[in-house]
């Protein structure tokens, strides 16, 4: 830590800091809790974050930083109290010398405050001037918000005696443990796995340990809980069960030691983002090894629970992307859930009712440790099925009833999340768009419909199913042919997501050839992943997966054209459980290559996924 003199001593020790560090500038007056200046300060998310009192800028908002802070340096004169150290993001930041009043504006999250119309006038300091002058360059400054927390420069005795009070009335650590724990979380993971997970998140903290480390355990422990549900014993279902607890028990405890440390990283959001699925799917995948071994052929039920689930998963992101910056985004549906939200068992009982990851997880347990595999995707398929119901249909009516137009960033957030390959934009370059409210989900489902249908009730083999695929091919350019701004538009890239997975759910499940459903099975969970892969980087800001990634591995109308081929080709042949294999360990190479290479560049989002209750 250095300390200046005054304002233009300020900017030339800054000058003298190397353009790659992170800089922080602190009145030397300020008076505070230590996780005041830890939310301001150390929070890797943000170029540039400020609280009252202190300002902090990462590299790429330095040069910001040098100019306003020249431009104030004049403004406020010599003489003016300044303080200026380097911080990282795990730098433990210092208090001031005196207490005074800090600013109460909601709960301690982390998570951005709206500025004031004059931050300027409400911090008057240099670290507050200069925030306001990044500002009206157009850089964003993060204010996190503060909640009970105390962190302000005092100006008079009287606000130093106020301060003094609120200083000691408030445990800043106790405000950190509850600030660790999500927000809006369901009732399992709330009420049974955060009020201790939470100290466990601590417990990692002090000693060194790193969410990226907490979520690697997760996913161990998970896998060893697949590989104990593979043993196809009694014992073994019941050291599965307890093992996916302590994995879900870890999953919660990345997040919140995430939160209570504010490590988040590139690395951090790519394994959150893709682990849970991972450890939920390789967990079916144990239970089906598991139950072939105790002479039931589960394969299929376990194939149709990962589709149904990673289903109701692109439900969720499609209509949340098609809505993220709706105008007008209201409906007569949303003002009664918003209703409803007041009364307090409301909340927790449609929270449950979609089934979310704990209670979902938690289910899967109980059952795998107390009946038989077979019972576990029963469950899992009714409970996912009435779930998907559920909240499909609650955003069908809010979608017929409110009146929004939507931007061309969510139009192209669809199209991304489409997946449509080189076949279907080939038809959509020449064909042209369909008119009309709802004939863009119509054609989509149609040819879904077409293409299911085929696979479903055609002899298996069928070349009348390759021509079903030409069908479905057609359809689906057309569904793409114009921008997906159309109230049910959102419904496209779902249904193109249940049309392919369940075309080779279908498809392997009637080839009777020994091992087809577990190699399609391979084949659903890479291309699954890249559906993931997709979404998460369009929450980053940084947009989908490169062109080149979606031509080479075909797009969805391509590969489930490819599938219908292959079944057609290598009727009744053990070549096709070959041919599924090898599609997968393709798809999977390309897609997780280019994965790794984009989550660990720098150009990879510094985000922690909050998640959805799905």
């Amino acid at each position: 830590m250095l300390t200046a003199a005054d304002a233009g001593d300020a900017a030339a020790l800054l000058a003298a800091v190397p353009a790659g560090r992170r800089v922080a500038l602190v009145d030397p007056r300020f008076v505070g809790h230590v996780h005041a200046l830890r939310l301001g300060l150390t929070d890797p998310r943000f170029p540039a974050a400020t609280v009252p009192g202190a300002l902090t800028a990462q590299a790429e908002a330095r040069p910001a930083l040098v100019r306003a802070l020249q431009r104030t340096t004049a403004a406020v004169g010599a003489g003016a109290p300044a303080a200026e150290s380097e911080a990282g993001a795990d730098a433990a930041p210092q208090t001031g010398a005196e207490p005074t009043t800090g600013q109460t504006v909601g709960q301690a999250t982390g998570q951005s405050a709206a500025p004031a119309a004059d931050p300027a006038a409400e911090d008057p300091t240099l670290p507050g001037r200069i925030a306001a002058a990044l500002e009206a360059e157009g850089t964003p400054v993060h204010r996190p918000a503060l909640g009970s927390l105390v962190a302000a420069v005092p100006a008079d005795a009287e606000q130093e005696a106020a301060a003094v009070a609120g200083l000691t009335s408030v445990d800043d650590e106790a405000v950190r443990l509850r600030s660790a724990v999500k927000a809006h979380d369901g009732f399992f993971t709330t009420f049974c796995i955060s009020p201790y997970s939470r100290y466990i998140a601590r417990w990692c903290a002090r000693r060194g340990l790193t969410p990226n480390q907490v979520t690697t355990a997760s996913l161990v422990t998970a896998l060893v809980a697949a590989g104990a549900a593979a043993t196809g014993t009694r014992g073994g279902y019941i050291a599965a069960g307890l093992l996916l607890l302590v994995s879900f028990v870890l999953d919660c405890t990345d997040g919140q030691l995430a939160r209570y440390s504010l490590q988040y990283s590139t690395m951090g959001a790519w394994l959150d983002a893709t682990f849970d699925r991972a450890k939920e799917y390789a967990f079916y995948a144990g239970l089906a090894i598991g139950a072939v071994r105790g002479g039931d052929d589960v394969w299929t039920l376990a194939l149709g629970a990962m589709v149904l689930q990673s289903c109701r998963h692109v439900v969720d992101f499609s209509f949340n992307e098609a809505n993220h910056d709706a105008v007008a985004n209201t409906s007569p549906t949303a003002a009664l859930s918003n209703k409803l939200d007041s009364v307090g068992w409301t909340v927790w009982a449609r929270r449950m009712i979609v089934l979310p990851i704990g209670e979902r997880w938690a289910m899967i347990a109980v059952l795998t440790a107390l009946t038989t595999p077979r019972i576990v995707f029963y469950a899992l398929l009714v409970g996912c099925s009435l779930a998907a119901c559920y909240t499909t249909a609650g955003r069908l009516l809010r979608s017929l009833t409110r009146k929004a137009r939507r931007t061309d960033r969510a139009a192209q957030a669809l199209a991304d999340l489409a997946d449509s390959g080189p076949l279907a934009q080939a038809v959509a370059a020449v064909a042209p768009g369909l008119r009309g409210a709802f004939t863009v989900p119509a054609a989509a489902l149609l040819g879904a419909l077409v293409m299911v249908g085929s696979a479903l009730f055609l002899p298996y083999g069928s070349w009348l199913t390759v021509a079903a695929a030409g069908v479905y091919v057609l359809l689906s350019g057309l569904a793409v042919a114009r921008p997906l701004k159309g109230a049910l538009d959102w419904l496209v890239p779902p249904v193109f997501r249940a049309a392919e997975y369940v075309t080779i759910l279908v498809l392997a499940a009637r080839s009777d050839v020994p091992h087809a459903v577990p190699a399609a099975f391979g084949l659903v969970s890479a291309v699954a992943y890249h559906h993931y892969d997709t979404v998460y980087r369009i929450r980053g800001g940084t947009g989908a997966p490169p062109g080149w990634l979606v031509r080479t591995i075909g797009g969805h109308e391509g590969r489930t054209a490819l599938v219908a081929v292959l079944a057609a080709v290598l009727t009744h042949a053990s070549g096709f459980t070959t041919a599924l294999t090898a599609l997968a360990v393709a798809v999977a190479l390309v897609v997780l290559v280019e994965s790794i290479r984009f989550w660990v560049s720098s150009s990879a989002p510094a985000v922690h996924d909050e998640g959805e209750l799905a």
